[in-house]
């Protein structure tokens, strides 16, 4: 080896790699709050109708109750999945109050987390969204725009139903995110409201918006103003039980990426 070969061989850089040189992460962009707040509005409103307006559609077109639960729980299944494939990039696609205070509780300590403010307007825009889209439905089939429902669900089995569908709800949603396969939330969370349309008590409204929002229509979805705080209150009630459950039972995944 030349002299000239020794001395590069001493000054050149052993095992050294240059950080300017390292792929920089990049955060992807944050959707603007009004983006967001939209699509909740409009996501709600479409599921909604599709609700109602599958139901309607159900009862023009046959006497049987339970065929007209199965198109009803039919629709409801495609709809859901669709919309939450579509917006789920956007807002999340929540369409729900609980869901968006499960999401808040429990990203609280996480700066990247859903915060106060975005809880605020996210809810009134799912509330306002699900009373525009049962209106919606009646427009479209003829019915009264506004028509307070008389369909009573104030029966004790039919408020624990609503527990158990939301609970089930919200520990599918963040068992998903727990798990790494939130990618999976559209076939998912739409195949469980479909099935809890059929083992719950409640036919699984599970949500405080199209709650309220199905209290203004006096058709097959209905459900009576004075029966709408107990749902509502059963539903909070199954929420705190799913982060529950989703607390004991992915505790493993605790801290992990």
């Amino acid at each position: 080896m030349s002299a000239m070969d020794e001395a590069r061989s001493e000054t050149a850089p052993v095992n050294h790699v240059d950080p300017v040189e390292e792929p920089l992460a990049v955060e992807p962009p944050t959707v603007p709050l009004p983006n967001r707040v939209a699509a909740e509005l409009v996501g709600t409103a479409a599921l909604v109708a599709v609700v109602v307006g599958s139901g309607i559609q159900a009862t023009e077109l046959t006497q049987d109750v339970g065929l007209q639960l199965l198109a009803n729980s039919l629709a409801t299944v495609f709809g859901l999945g669709i919309l939450i494939l579509l917006l789920g990039p956007v807002s999340g696609a929540h369409f729900n109050p609980v869901v968006t205070l499960a999401e808040w509780w429990s990203g609280r300590k996480d700066p990247k987390g859903l915060g106060p403010r975005e809880v605020a307007a996210y809810i009134p825009a799912q509330i306002a969204g699900a009373i525009a889209g049962a209106i919606l439905a009646d427009a479209m089939f003829g019915e009264a725009l506004v028509k307070w429902s008389t369909h009573d669900r104030s029966a004790g089995h039919l408020l624990l139903g609503e527990v158990v569908a939301t609970a089930g709800l919200v520990l599918l949603i963040f068992g998903l995110g727990k798990s790494d396969l939130l990618r999976f939330a559209p076939v998912a969370v739409a195949s469980y409201i479909g099935a809890a349309y059929w083992f719950t008590s409640s036919t699984s409204f599970a949500n405080p918006a199209v709650t309220i929002g199905r209290a203004f229509t006096d058709t097959f979805a209905g459900i009576a103003p004075s029966s709408v705080p107990g749902f509502v209150g059963m539903q909070l009630i199954g929420g705190v039980a799913g982060l529950a459950l989703v607390a004991l039972i992915f505790t493993h995944r605790t801290g992990r990426k």
